[in-house]
């Protein structure tokens, strides 16, 4: 371990005996206009977990605008997918989904297997796939930000921040809004068992769009919410958070504020928020895994009680789950088509307003493809008022 981290994982042990919660990533967007109402520690390198998968389903909306895969394309579980750690589908080696299916599997259950199938597919391997990931953070300017895998498993140099997620998920927002019903979707069913989200915002938290959660020990539990309400859009970022109730808990409260106007702009935007881009993510493993997690979790609970028994609680809405069907398609051989007609997904969402511009030419050289009804993109974007 180097000094760092270890002066580091020294520095949170010791606000634990001091009985002070740890201040972990915390942002807050609002956006319309892209203006920061709320940060703590946004530019803080953090390990991402499932929050990668962000960026993987950017990349495959981005090879459908190209034409080089669409969504009837078959993803096939090799072998390595299969292999990856949990969460995972279920499914068998040598299974396969549609592109479409697949990416509801891996964004809603965050199957660590399907994300792999899918980087396989599109890439024609893992390693050509996370080349594709750091060429589009490269283009985005997520200056904190690094991949080496398409599914968010632990890997030490694998970090972004909440400040380069926010960014990340404005993107897929403006420049794929067709896909956002599969963010605010809670649930699929594939062969009869329901593969559920553990975004439990979908479910208890009015208004709330999407998008992913993530956790592996390194990061602690992670989140990307988007919230709409009465016209108005928020993004709220939780990075390092101690459990499940803390992280959504936090997540409601900041969108909250955003709404009632306790949170208000502090003159920066999202956009030039700065990364500590030289800086190591902290290791949340001892506090969150290891010996060290009872005392801290107590620690944060004391300092945040909210959704604990007896106490208060901002998810107190009873939201319908939306749900999707998936299909498997059995172990097929390539090049065979899929069946058809496939099911029409009614999208849950109005077709989006005007949102605030992202600087900057993102996609160069992507034209769609002439013809292709599954390429509904690019699409005119309403002039921002």
């Amino acid at each position: 371990m180097s000094f760092v981290r270890r002066f580091a994982v020294a520095l949170l042990l010791a606000l634990i005996s001091l009985g002070r919660a740890e201040a972990n990533p915390m942002l807050l967007v609002d956006m319309d206009n892209l203006n920061v109402l709320y940060a703590q520690e946004a530019g803080q390198p953090w390990h991402p977990a499932s929050l990668t998968k962000l960026m993987t389903a950017y990349v495959v909306f981005e090879e459908i605008a190209k034409g080089t895969v669409n969504l009837d394309t078959p993803v096939i579980l090799s072998r390595n997918a299969i292999n990856q750690a949990p969460s995972k589908s279920g499914l068998p080696v040598g299974s396969a989904l549609s592109m479409k299916d697949a990416l509801y599997v891996m964004l809603v259950k965050s199957a660590n297997d399907v994300a792999m199938g899918i980087a396989e597919t599109v890439g024609g391997s893992e390693s050509g796939f996370v080349a594709k990931m750091n060429d589009v953070a490269s283009r985005m300017g997520l200056t904190a930000t690094h991949y080496e895998n398409p599914n968010g498993l632990h890997d030490p140099a694998q970090v972004t921040s909440a400040r380069d997620l926010a960014v990340l998920s404005l993107y897929i927002r403006q420049s794929f809004p067709q896909y956002l019903p599969i963010f605010g979707t809670g649930a699929v069913m594939l062969n009869g068992k329901a593969l559920e989200s553990e975004n439990k915002l979908l479910e208890s938290f009015a208004g709330t769009t999407g998008m992913k959660t993530g956790f592996v020990c390194a990061s602690g539990l992670n989140m990307v919410a988007t919230v709409e309400r009465n016209g108005r859009k928020f993004m709220a970022i939780i990075l390092g958070g101690s459990s499940g109730r803390d992280r959504n808990e936090r997540a409601a409260e900041l969108v909250l504020k955003g709404f009632s106007g306790a949170a208000q702009p502090n003159g920066q935007n999202v956009l030039t928020l700065a990364n500590n881009a030289g800086g190591t993510p902290v290791d949340m493993r001892p506090l969150i895994c290891g010996k060290d997690a009872k005392a801290y979790v107590a620690t944060q609970e004391a300092a945040f009680p909210m959704g604990l028994k007896d106490q208060p609680s901002y998810l107190n809405d009873t939201v319908p789950l939306v749900t999707y069907t998936a299909t498997d398609l059995g172990r097929i051989a390539v090049g065979v088509n899929l069946p058809r007609p496939r099911p029409q997904h009614t999208p849950i969402f109005a077709a989006p307003v005007a949102e605030a511009s992202l600087d900057g030419d993102l996609r160069p050289g992507i034209t769609p493809v002439a013809g292709d009804p599954a390429v509904p993109f690019p699409r005119p974007r309403p002039a921002n008022l």
